[in-house]
């Protein structure tokens, strides 16, 4: 096991501190701690940009014993501001992963504490909710100046992240099979949803999260896909009001904070979940095609329940049993079917648009890391498209 000198420490909001020892690079950082519960995946976890202004509690014992290497990633960068683990290991006998894990966080410039016990600190943030915290591995640092620091950094609710993620100018990914013509915003997305809309025959144009729908438009897509990204959706205005100039005039699939936009867009609303979803295997029911996937999440705020789920909920009801036509929206744009729930607390997981063709679910189907349950979905957007296309 992996074990350094320095002095480490995790100081939430709220003055609890967990003591441990500093790994890869010194130094402190701020922002919201929030915890993943995935066995495996904790270089794509790091390179989401889903996690931007985020520290990551891994609440797997041990991280980093199968390396690293230049595959995985699910961005250019590190997003998640630091790295909270029990055990950390820093090996690279995985001839697919090449370098080591520590080593890897350290050209980054990545803070790290281990030793913490992760249990407590998940404990905790599901008890009290995701807050601001403080992450710093270092000699001479003084808790209660931390701790005063902490309490004065500002929260991510009400924050536009996606400005500090999306890309600056427009680029296109293609293959020699390609049929659909999608322009995909980029709101923080993910390498491995590219990937998928390549693999079902899609040439794509990511723009970045400004683009208006003229501009859109003008690219003359088939589709439009709306990408995952960090934070919270409320302030992000601009995509909001773009994503309702674009419904109903092309195909439109939206994942993760484009389903929360999506879901804005046509008048819903969203609210933060306590400490949020982050892990994968989370059960999701499929109420249109009857059958329960095992998903990968990523978020923590989603959108607000029709009052059947919550009904439901408070009665101890069993979800799955629920009646699909009685979880029947209206919005801006017609009728909205709740396809998707979460079985575990009942968080809307998908939306359908009845009277405009258009999609969207709160969980990964392109996982990255996860299971490969819902892949479908990226085929049943080509078939979107190709039925607006007409014959």
């Amino acid at each position: 096991m992996y074990r350094g000198d320095t002095p480490g420490y995790v100081i939430l909001k709220d003055g609890t501190v967990f003591q441990g020892f500093g790994f890869a690079a010194p130094g402190k950082v701020f922002g919201e701690i929030v915890f993943n519960t995935g066995m495996t995946g904790y270089q794509e976890v790091v390179t989401d940009p889903s996690y931007h202004g985020q520290m990551v509690t891994f609440t797997y014992p041990m991280i980093g014993n199968y390396g690293a290497a230049e595959h995985l990633l699910e961005s250019g960068r590190v997003h998640s501001r630091a790295v909270v683990v029990r055990e950390v290991k820093n090996t690279n006998w995985n001839r697919t992963c090449p370098d080591a894990w520590v080593d890897w966080l350290v050209e980054r410039q990545i803070v790290g504490v281990g030793g913490v016990d992760t249990r407590a600190l998940t404990r905790r943030i599901r008890e009290h909710g995701a807050m601001t915290a403080c992450v710093a591995g270092g000699a001479d640092l003084r808790v209660n100046d931390l701790l005063e620091e902490t309490r004065a950094f500002p929260s991510l609710a009400g924050r536009d992240l996606v400005h500090e993620v999306t890309c600056s100018e427009p680029y296109t990914l293609s293959t020699t099979a390609a049929q659909y013509h999608v322009v995909a915003f980029d709101y923080g997305i993910k390498r491995s949803i590219l990937k998928n809309l390549l693999e079902v025959g899609c040439r794509v144009t990511v723009v970045p999260a400004t683009y208006t729908p003229r501009q859109v438009l003008a690219l003359e897509p088939d589709g439009v896909f709306l990408s995952n990204g960090p934070g919270d959706p409320a302030p992000v205005e601009y995509a909001v009001e773009c994503v309702r100039g674009l419904l109903g005039k092309t195909p439109v699939f939206g994942i993760c904070l484009g389903h929360q936009l999506m879901a804005l867009a046509v008048g819903l609303s969203t609210y933060k979940l306590t400490f949020g979803h982050r892990g994968i295997n989370h059960p999701v029911k499929n109420y249109l095609l009857d059958r329960i996937e095992i998903t990968s999440q990523n978020h923590g705020f989603a959108v607000t329940p029709p009052e059947t789920v919550t009904r439901s909920l408070e009665a101890g009801a069993d979800l799955s049993a629920l009646d699909p036509a009685s979880m029947m929206l209206q919005s801006d744009q017609g009728r909205v079917q709740v396809s998707h729930l979460n079985l575990n607390d009942g968080t809307v997981e998908g939306l359908r648009l009845l009277d405009v063709p258009a999609f969207c679910v709160q969980y990964h189907p392109e996982a990255g890391p996860g299971p490969h349950d819902s892949l479908y979905l990226f085929r049943e957007f080509v078939q979107l498209m190709e039925a607006y296309a007409g014959p």
